[in-house]
């Protein structure tokens, strides 16, 4: 490998350690929850909290460990949900903290029980609301509604824009003139909108003065209002003082509690992916090597956005030895994306991925029979614990008994 220092954010953790050694005795491929960046990042989410005195949850679509959920709850008001699993999982694994939920659409044969773990349940439509609402108030539960603002502040990935046209998620302002009424208002406790993926707060300020502008009438008998999440609050160049000009103004405005539910930014550059080379060869002007973990089952989203994961040591100045990465499975496309190394790689030599504690655990596959990394956690004192080690069961009896 090179001898240029990665002083990457996602790379933190080894400005004074040595990942090779570190994960040499380490079973690959295996993620690595770091501890130390759950901390840090949970610092600044605390310090934002302080500041404002809104609430941020652990939205558990993208981070479901619930091993670090003990760590997390010193940092987090609660849990997101996004169906009845996740909830029970909040409710069991923080049973001190808020459980909040949103889903597309609720089945009727599972809202009692879900009745039983939530404190906030949002609709996504004026039919849920009105077939569920009543029932949820009269169990005590904080009720909301998801609305879409129509304003659309991403650029190049619709897979994760909930304001593309034709949206499933939320409702527009049309459809609430025209088919709330009344009694379906004096259910509501709050309002939930959802817009931003991985975006700073001057698009949230984008989105805020567009639902003020549209909804904002209907804010003065609130109780709460809900961000959503796709706030990047821990990433180095997030505008923070923006982002607790926009809670206070909502806050002190209309004298509601203000609701924050990132993923990511709760666990940004808080994890690793840990792999190994198992075979190089060239194909035209192409170096290729083949790896022991696979971007469509263990990373998927870097196929589903798509996007390049950071890898240490690579992409440096004067690296020049351009190699494309890929998984061992059947699918042509299963690609994890070209890296310029100082040197060639060769069988046997470790890899390590960074950002890797959000959207990878909770979403790793077994299609083509590829085995589920294992899931350790780096300690503060450099030490590890291993949470799980999946096997040849694992893939069988998910598709049988």
């Amino acid at each position: 490998m090179g001898k240029t220092k990665d002083t990457r954010p996602s790379f933190r953790r080894f400005l004074d350690l040595d990942p090779y050694t570190l994960f040499k005795d380490s079973r690959t491929p295996c993620f690595v929850i770091d501890k130390k960046g759950l901390i840090h990042d949970g610092e600044i989410l605390k310090k934002v909290q302080k500041n404002t005195g809104c609430k941020i949850l652990l939205a558990q679509k993208a981070f479901s460990n619930f091993n670090l959920y003990p760590l997390l709850e010193n940092y987090v008001a609660g849990t997101e949900a996004s169906g009845l699993y996740e909830a029970r999982l909040g409710k069991e694994e923080m049973p001190n903290k808020e459980v909040h939920v949103f889903s597309g659409a609720y089945r009727e044969e599972e809202f009692d029980e879900l009745l039983s773990y939530a404190d906030h349940i949002v609709f996504n439509s004026v039919n849920q609301l009105r077939k569920f609402g009543k029932k949820a108030k009269e169990h005590g539960k904080s009720v909301g509604l998801r609305i879409n603002p129509e304003c659309s502040t991403q650029v190049g990935h619709d897979i994760y824009n909930p304001c593309a046209p034709g949206s499933r998620l939320g409702v527009t302002l049309k459809n609430f003139k025209d088919q709330m009424d009344d009694e379906l208002l004096s259910l509501l406790d709050g309002i939930h909108f959802h817009t931003l993926c991985q975006q700073n707060s001057d698009d949230l300020k984008t989105t805020l003065d567009e639902v003020e502008r549209k909804f904002g009438t209907y804010f003065s008998s609130l109780k709460w209002i809900n961000f959503g999440g796709g706030h990047h609050i821990t990433r180095v160049d997030y505008d923070i003082r923006l982002l607790e000009d926009c809670i206070r103004h909502i806050q002190d405005t209309y004298h509601v509690q203000v609701y924050l539910e990132p993923g990511e930014a709760v666990v940004l550059n808080a994890g690793f992916l840990v792999t190994k080379v198992l075979d190089t060869f060239d194909n035209g002007n192409y170096h290729i090597a083949i790896l022991d973990t696979s971007a469509a089952c263990h990373m998927p989203d870097v196929v589903e956005m798509p996007y390049k994961p950071p890898l240490y040591d690579t992409d440096l100045d004067g690296y020049s030895y351009k190699i494309r990465l890929g998984s061992q499975t059947c699918l042509s496309g299963d690609v994890i994306g070209d890296y310029d190394f100082a040197s060639p790689l060769k069988e046997g030599d470790m890899l390590v991925f960074g950002d890797m504690a959000l959207y990878t655990t909770c979403k790793a596959n077994t299609f083509n029979g590829m085995p589920l990394p294992g899931i350790l956690v780096l300690n503060e004192d450099d030490s590890f614990e291993q949470i799980r080690q999946f096997g040849y069961q694992d893939f069988k009896y998910r598709l049988g008994k």
